[in-house]
């Protein structure tokens, strides 16, 4: 491979052009489209799902495209955005709706498919829209082949290519053929991958020599060549363009021709496919294209694109969505280096785990979280004056307005942190839904209060509570854990913990434990919450979060070390509170200042139990409650940041 291929000081490494729009996969497998009874949301389109797994993989990638101004199209430019990818040029567009695509997956052969595409945004995308200089800011753009099927799309992307090739663009096609969306088969038949067309053949041929490299499977380089033999038709696309042609082979892998198309396929080299078993096959070519693409855009040899082309391809056959499927660069190490072949990726925890901690996640400053996810604590003070359960849930209301005005404080005063809260279900339902959706860290219990062997408050089966739960909110879970403990104690909250953190890698949810080490316990050595943490994860339970009491200097070390070591996709440590003195709290702060891992602090009780007393007792007003509320949490965070100054 040349290293001459590519214009050098380019601010982006590609440019997707093409289809945007929202998948909506069935969640129940084995059934028919019919029968299914919910969907999972996810990102789709082909050039969209390239660009987001070419950006995971690490590429500077961009989509050119329009969604509708509602809230799939947000969804769509929020997960592109989250995952690094350009979308400045992405266009709103007000007369149309996203597009969006329902799937089924019956069994491995048969995946329903159902496009919504009438007159949908992506598909109006038209020639003003594109910018010459933005072309020419990239190394490379890519179009897949829908946006030449209609005259609007069509010279959209052909201004494209134009800017491209003036500007020194590699130019890369993915033929993409699907026959619905060139009104070649029924409207609702989005499954049936080929269907031969003279004018389909005649049409993709005109743009075939503005390519340098195209990329197809067997059908679509056979409606590409217009011929039923593939040899026939390679030959065919050779006449008209002299592009690397990559010819995806499914299972069996990958061949890249550069020159002359051999007599037969087995004389140029087949690079292996990694063999797995298929869950869904609807995504693997997008993958394949973002791995293909993350090595060709490096300069890397014809072996090493193929092989992480194959490997992503892989990898999203195995698993449930698209987009979301694509690999990470550590989850790519972890299969290349594995001694054994991993032919079922689902089922490989450490494989499971890379996927979802290895990807971007939000980014958290210092964290300054309020808890109050307190449920008998607030009864017996409601029950006190006579108060039922409703007063609880509008004392809770009332805590996200201090919560609000303490964000608002930090930001004026250009403090670096980010705020969140704990709250529950049963008395802070209102609560979470006020505060989902702000940006802020948000997490609620699932144990039952005081409970020990531990329990959770809807039953073991903890996953399908979960199910009902946004995403962005945090599996909270307090267990009062001694490594010590009796065996039939310990063995009985370790397999609740086990289940616990299975149910968080299924539903996506990150997960935060809280250890507190019984204090009436007859082993009481120093050491006895790091021998708790360290078996935990020797027990395979890596969660997000830690919550934990205050240490001394040396025991943060040893703590530190110990999740660096362990896991260092830790999020980190904070720190509670159990109802201390501010001033005690102020000297945990200090204790904590060097740590590494410490990230902020948890606090409820000293915060709230005073103003929450005294508004159920009726003795104060709302704004008096949020004022006293606000003043102690503004008091805890001037501490943390004095014992960090």
């Amino acid at each position: 491979m040349g290293q001459t291929r590519f214009a050098s000081g380019r601010q982006l490494d590609l440019i997707c052009l093409g289809r945007l729009g929202v998948d909506l996969y069935a969640q129940q497998v084995g059934a028919r489209l019919e029968d299914v009874s919910s969907f999972a949301k996810y990102l789709g389109g082909s050039s969209a799902n390239i660009a987001f797994g070419t950006a995971r993989l690490g590429l500077k990638s961009a989509m050119l495209s329009r969604v509708g101004d509602d809230h799939m199209g947000r969804f769509l430019v929020e997960s592109l955005a989250r995952e690094g990818c350009d979308v400045s040029a992405i266009k709103v567009d007000p007369q149309r709706l996203t597009a969006m695509v329902l799937l089924g997956l019956k069994d491995r052969e048969t995946f329903p498919l159902v496009f919504y595409r009438e007159n949908c945004a992506d598909m109006a995308l038209r020639a003003e829209d594109i910018d010459e200089a933005f072309i020419a800011s990239s190394k490379a753009l890519l179009i897949t082949g829908t946006h030449f099927s209609t005259d609007g799309v069509y010279q959209a992307s052909v201004r494209a290519l134009e800017y491209a090739h003036k500007h020194q663009v590699q130019r890369v096609l993915d033929i993409d053929y699907r026959p619905v969306l060139w009104g070649l088969a029924g409207k609702a038949d989005g499954e049936t991958r080929f269907v031969a067309d003279h004018q389909v053949s005649q049409h993709v041929q005109q743009i075939l020599p503005r390519f340098d490299l195209i990329v197809g499977t067997e059908e679509e380089f056979l409606i590409a060549g217009g011929s039923e033999d593939l040899l026939t038709a390679l030959r065919t696309v050779r006449s008209l363009t002299a592009a690397t042609l990559v010819l995806k082979l499914g299972p069996q892998g990958c061949t890249v021709i550069h020159g002359a198309i051999p007599a037969r396929l087995e004389d140029g080299a087949i690079y292996p496919g990694v063999r797995v078993e298929v869950l869904n096959v609807l995504g693997a070519g997008d993958a394949f294209m973002s791995g293909f693409l993350s090595g060709w855009l490096a300069d890397a040899s014809d072996e090493r694109c193929s092989q992480l082309a194959n490997a992503c391809g892989g990898l999203v056959v195995s698993r449930h969505a698209c987009a979301p499927a694509m690999p990470t660069p550590a989850e790519l190490e972890y299969l290349f280096n594995s001694p054994v072949p991993i032919t079922r990726p689902d089922r490989d925890p450490v494989l499971q785990r890379l996927h979802q901690v290895s990807v971007p996640r939000k980014h958290w400053k210092q964290l300054f979280i309020f808890a109050f996810d307190h449920r008998w604590q607030l009864l017996e003070l409601a029950q006190k004056d006579g108060r039922d359960s409703a007063a609880i849930s509008q004392l809770k209301l009332l805590f996200i307005q201090a919560v609000q005005r303490v964000e608002s404080d930090l930001r004026e005063q250009g403090v670096e942190a980010d705020v969140g809260l704990l709250a529950d279900q049963r008395f802070g339902q209102d609560s979470l839904n006020a505060a989902t959706g702000r940006g802020w860290w948000v997490a609620r219990p699932v144990e039952v209060q005081g409970s020990r062997p531990l329990a959770f408050e809807h039953g073991r089966s903890i996953g399908s509570n979960l199910i009902a739960w946004p995403q962005e909110q945090i599996i909270k879970c307090l267990v009062q854990y001694h490594p010590d403990d009796e065996p039939l104690l310990r063995l009985e909250q370790e397999a609740q913990l086990k289940g616990l953190y299975q149910a968080a890698q299924v539903s996506g949810h990150e997960l935060l434990l809280e250890v507190i080490p019984p204090k009436d316990h007859p082993s009481a050595h120093p050491d006895v919450l790091y021998r708790a943490l360290k078996r935990l994860y020797n027990l395979g339970i890596f969660p997000a979060w830690w919550k934990i009491e205050a240490q001394s200097r040396e025991q943060w070390q040893q703590l530190d070390e110990l999740i660096e070591e362990r896991d260092p996709y830790c999020r980190g440590v904070v720190l509670l509170g159990l109802n201390a003195p501010a001033a005690t709290l102020a000297e945990g702060f200090r204790q904590a200042s060097q740590s590494r891992t410490c990230r902020g602090f948890a606090v409820g009780r000293t915060i709230f139990q005073e103003p929450s007393r005294a508004w159920l007792a009726q003795e104060i007003d709302d704004e008096t409650l949020i004022r006293q509320v606000q003043a102690t949490f503004v008091e805890l965070i001037d501490a943390w940041r004095q014992a960090r100054d």
